[in-house]
């Protein structure tokens, strides 16, 4: 540590201890970190443990979102990312929400990310389960979206990551095209987390930016004994890369404007 850091984090007895520490700790902790379900915060504690284990290929993908959020990110204005898979159902609904975990988690909840899809379906009762056995709050609101392919029902779900109430820490989530009125329609992120989505759409219409960082499909598990786990392992995969990118993000930032 820096001997000026150190001299006025521990004050005129020239000691640091246990609870100056905890202080200083605390007193980085952004407010919105402090807004998410604590079950949530206590999860993503522990994603941000295992950076190294996120590969090569995300971490290239990562570091090109890292590239265009600091480049467009004004403080106070939301930007916007969208996370598309063929169906969403599974991998751009869990990219989407660990993507509003990570943005809240560093202090940076106008980074709002949503969910699309190519070929619209359902969001699948495997990824509410995945999503709730970290704390994260899904109710059904007793509406319907549209219906995709096959026709199958689209409930229309709240999904909820901090306090309730708060709408910088919860979202509507249904199964739709990533070109849904619901979404945004220019001067977006595109991130392409399936390769069939990724290779159907290679252009994808009013997006700033498009990112292929294809994950694979976790319904290829379905029904098998690996089923929860799967699941979960695709939730942390994707919920380690938005973190990584969210504090390489605020690093960056940093440089420039304080961020807490």
């Amino acid at each position: 540590m820096d001997p000026s850091t150190f001299a006025k984090l521990a004050g005129d007895d020239g000691q640091l201890d246990s609870t100056e520490v905890k202080k200083c700790l605390e007193a980085d902790v952004p407010e919105s970190r402090k807004s998410l379900n604590p079950r949530v915060a206590t999860h993503a504690d522990m994603l941000t443990t295992s950076f190294d284990m996120i590969d090569e290929t995300h971490r290239e993908a990562g570091e090109k979102l890292v590239d265009w959020i600091v480049k467009s990110y004004k403080r106070g204005q939301t930007l916007h990312v969208t996370v598309i898979c063929t169906g969403n159902s599974r991998r751009s609904i869990l990219g989407a929400t660990m993507g509003n975990v990570a943005a809240a988690y560093y202090g940076m909840p106008e980074i709002r990310f949503h969910s699309g899809g190519t070929a619209p379906t359902a969001f699948n009762p495997r990824t509410i389960t995945a999503l709730k056995n970290i704390g994260v709050e899904i109710e059904t609101t007793g509406k319907e979206a549209p219906r995709g392919e096959p026709k199958t029902a689209n409930p229309l779900y709240l999904v909820r990551w901090g306090q309730s109430g708060d709408p910088a820490m919860e979202a509507f989530e249904f199964s739709k095209t990533y070109h849904d009125p619901s979404n945004p329609q220019q001067g977006f992120a595109a991130l392409m987390v399936c390769g069939e989505a990724d290779a159907a759409c290679p252009l994808v219409k009013g997006a700033s930016v498009r990112i292929s960082m294809p994950y694979l499909d976790p319904k290829i598990y379905d029904d098998s004994s690996y089923e929860t786990r799967k699941y979960a392992e695709r939730r942390d995969d994707i919920g380690q890369l938005m973190l990584s990118v969210m504090v390489q993000v605020r690093n960056r930032l940093g440089q420039a404007q304080p961020i807490r």
